[in-house]
């Protein structure tokens, strides 16, 4: 066998396994390349009724709709005797003031189940979380002077707690419940799709 035989049959060899080092390489690098993708993959937390349930009950009270409005009121008393009007007797103001109620859910009462690829959510009854009045904005009309029945200081605040309940009463009778009611389902809807893993389920907020 000449020498250039030999030659050429040790590059061979040489190229056969040079060959097999690459392929090898790149198995190990592919081998490292899935595990990671399947390592970021696990890395996401598990989707489960107490997960979500924690998740959205930490946010609590969930004011979602506010109203605001403009009242003028008039306050009227007058002294009573057994029955009888005492003459003479009779106090009065009118007040005008801006308020300000807010509207949302308590999701610490929420209900949540995720079954299969199913998220549910069931919210509870939009309710007023709070109703406060612009003190600023408090003006006094037409005040009596009775030194018989003079205003006190009762008077105004509990014609305000009557008025604040009346004013409630209006918010609620023009929507304002059921609005915050529909806003909470599409922030709890949005706010699951935003979790990692949440594209691969169904969410019924209801």
């Amino acid at each position: 066998m000449s020498e250039t035989t030999q030659t050429v049959r040790r590059f061979g060899k040489l190229k056969r396994r040079a060959i097999l080092v690459l392929i090898l390489i790149a198995v190990v690098a592919g081998a490292f390349f899935l595990g990671g993708v399947m390592a970021g993959r696990n890395s996401q937390p598990q989707i489960t009724s107490s997960l979500l349930g924690q998740r959205l009950s930490a946010i609590q009270e969930l004011a979602t709709q506010e109203y605001h409005y403009t009242n003028m009121g008039r306050f009227q008393n007058q002294l009573d005797f057994y029955g009888w009007k005492v003459p003479f007797t009779t106090k009065s103001f009118i007040v005008a003031y801006d308020g300000v109620i807010k509207a949302g859910v308590d999701l610490s009462e929420l209900q949540v189940e995720v079954s299969g690829k199913t998220i549910s959510v069931t919210l509870p009854e939009g309710k007023i979380l709070s109703h406060d009045i612009d003190e600023e904005s408090i003006e006094v009309f037409d005040e009596t002077k009775n030194i018989f029945n003079p205003i006190q200081i009762e008077d105004y605040t509990g014609f305000t707690a009557d008025q604040k309940a009346s004013m409630e009463e209006r918010a609620i009778s023009e929507g304002l419940l059921t609005a915050a009611s529909e806003r909470a389902r599409t922030v709890v809807e949005e706010f699951i799709t935003a979790l990692p893993g949440a594209e691969d389920y169904t969410i019924r907020v209801s």
